[in-house]
């Protein structure tokens, strides 16, 4: 694991950053841990908080009281986390895992100042917004200082589903249209009206997709249909989003809004081509229609050079509406939908009252300015483009060297690594991905898998994540490439011609045991079963790899 040492700064980092202060949370935890070792003597007693069951007991009451549908991460040999600080989590035994995927924990797992803002304002006060209190207006003014000066209007909920329903609302009420157009493998949440916009959930489910809901393709130069060889991908990509609008207008239907996340997350870390969401932008608003900008999952300066992800997109870009959610409080459930004022008086007009009883109380405000003040006072923002640039860096030496890694893209602290058979056909790797996953895990490093394929490994630790974790964490992913590409067949070196193409193959027999036992269902979408959920296809891997 990366060493989790006193004061001392990384290199080349000054002292009170996110590198420095993780470190100090580091030792911290190792203090404790230290403390939790010698008081085990009381029974149960395995972390700051005592277990209230073993590991085992807990699967069975999870199993008994908790809904099936509700996965765990690593269901075939899943972790029980006790404790987390900074971007390290603890498992019951006192084992450190390094997190690189909890873009939730986004300063840093249990952040000791916003703890204490939690904990201060909770022994004050915590009601509802319709009494008068400075937090929610001083959130509201210090959260739109970061948008462009036109969106200035906040209404806050409690998760990025409730912001993104609720996005809709004000969608429709601006002008009264109904129909929406989303991206392929979009995600945007749990609720019913975000399931039908959400071709990542509806694709897989028996629902089918509603009249009123239009698809276009995601603008994916990897994988796509317009790919980085094409003259102009933007413009490409954006056509087709002006053909959704020709046709539906012909049809009598009239476009809402247009929604998409700024960088694709369950949709395999797909970062738009430059330009793209411009001419979308004017597409739609010729069609009198919205851009919704979905940062429930990228946002708050995760890309490093922007607060916001739709900012890389450049000045000349702005949505009409902005959803946000789950960095927004570290962990507390908080979200919010943010828009201009013509919008927010639109839907005032139609005369319905709107109010959430927990949006926006004054501990989620407390919790949300605290997080605020520690993206600027650690330069969590600057330690995302110096880290992530280090990081991919790192990974593209990797990609020179493994001929499973087909493409690394990404900015910031958000980061995929799209995992393939073949380099030329850009087949996806799933049943690689996962093994990886899980051999990841075994090395105390946390990964999952998305993508429409679920072969994309996905990068979003917390913001203090360091160089020496980055480090650490591409150390262990080259071993267990070199080890699988050797198990497999695969070689090691570039493909020197189109026709002698290098590719990577799975043993006939195991290939075969994989495809009838991984699942049920011929039929079934592989990202059906999504961040190592639920499948036992990774132990045959694992057998005829011998790792």
């Amino acid at each position: 694991m990366p060493p989790v040492t006193p004061d001392a700064p990384g290199e080349g980092t000054p002292r009170g950053t996110a590198a420095g202060k993780a470190r100090r949370w580091g030792s911290l935890a190792r203090q404790a841990l230290a403390g939790e070792r010698e008081s085990r003597g009381a029974p149960g007693c395995r972390a700051t908080m005592c277990e209230l069951y073993s590991k085992q007991d807990t699967l069975a009451l999870r199993r008994k009281h908790i809904g099936p549908s509700c996965k765990v991460f690593f269901a075939a040999d899943p972790i029980k986390i006790v404790r987390a600080q900074g971007q390290y989590m603890f498992d019951e035994r006192g084992e450190q895992y390094l997190d690189c995927i909890n873009n939730v924990a986004h300063v840093g797992h249990c952040h000791p100042e916003v703890v204490t803002a939690a904990l201060k304002q909770m022994e004050l006060l915590n009601t509802n917004s319709r009494f008068l209190h400075d937090n929610i207006v001083e959130y509201a003014r210090r959260l739109s200082a970061t948008l462009p000066e036109t969106l200035s209007v906040c209404y806050f909920t409690n998760s990025g589903s409730e912001a993104n329903d609720l996005a809709l609302r004000l969608a429709r009420q601006f002008r009264g249209h109904q129909d929406v157009i989303t991206l392929d493998h979009a995600y945007h949440g749990h609720l019913s009206s975000l399931i039908e916009i959400s071709p990542y959930k509806f694709r897989k489910g028996k629902d089918v997709k509603k009249e009123f809901v239009h698809v276009a393709p995601t603008p994916d130069t990897y994988r796509g249909k317009y790919r980085e060889d094409h003259a102009d991908p933007a413009g490409a990509y954006a056509d087709e989003v002006k053909k959704i609008i020709e046709e539906a207008h012909n049809s009598g239907r009239k476009i809402a809004a247009f929604i998409a996340e700024s960088m694709q997350s369950c949709g395999g870390q797909i970062i738009p081509p430059a330009g793209y969401f411009q001419k979308v932008a004017e597409y739609v608003h010729r069609a009198g229609g919205v851009f919704i900008a979905d940062e429930v999952q990228v946002g708050f300066g995760r890309v490093g050079k922007h607060f916001w992800s739709f900012q890389m997109h450049g000045e000349d870009f702005v949505p009409d509406i902005v959803t946000m959610g789950k960095p927004m409080g570290n962990g507390h459930p908080m979200a919010c939908v943010v828009t201009t004022k013509e919008i927010a008086e639109a839907f005032s007009s139609s005369g319905m009252e709107y109010f959430n009883t927990y949006g926006g109380n004054p501990v989620s405000s407390a919790i949300g300015l605290a997080v605020l003040n520690v993206i600027e006072s650690e330069d969590l923002q600057g330690n995302a483009t110096r880290v992530g640039d280090y990081l991919t860096e790192l990974l593209n030496k990797q990609k020179a060297k493994h001929t499973l890694i087909g493409d690394i893209r990404g900015i910031g602290l958000f980061i995929g690594i799209d995992l393939v058979k073949d380099q030329q056909k850009r087949t996806p790797a799933t049943d690689e991905a996962e093994h990886v996953i899980y051999k990841m895990k075994e090395k105390q490093v946390l990964l999952s898998a998305d993508g429409p394929h679920r072969n994309v490994l996905k990068i979003k630790p917390p913001m203090c994540f360091t160089e020496e974790d980055a480090k650490f964490m591409v150390d262990q992913l080259d071993e267990i490439l070199t080890v699988v590409e050797e198990a497999i067949g695969a070689k090691s070196e570039s493909m020197t011609s189109e026709n002698t193409p290098c590719r990577t193959k799975m043993p006939n027999e195991a290939q075969s045991e994989l495809l009838s036992e991984g699942t049920s269902d011929p039929r079934e979408n592989p990202s059906r079963k999504r961040n190592g959920l639920c499948t036992d296809k990774h132990s045959l891997l694992s057998k005829r790899l011998k790792t």
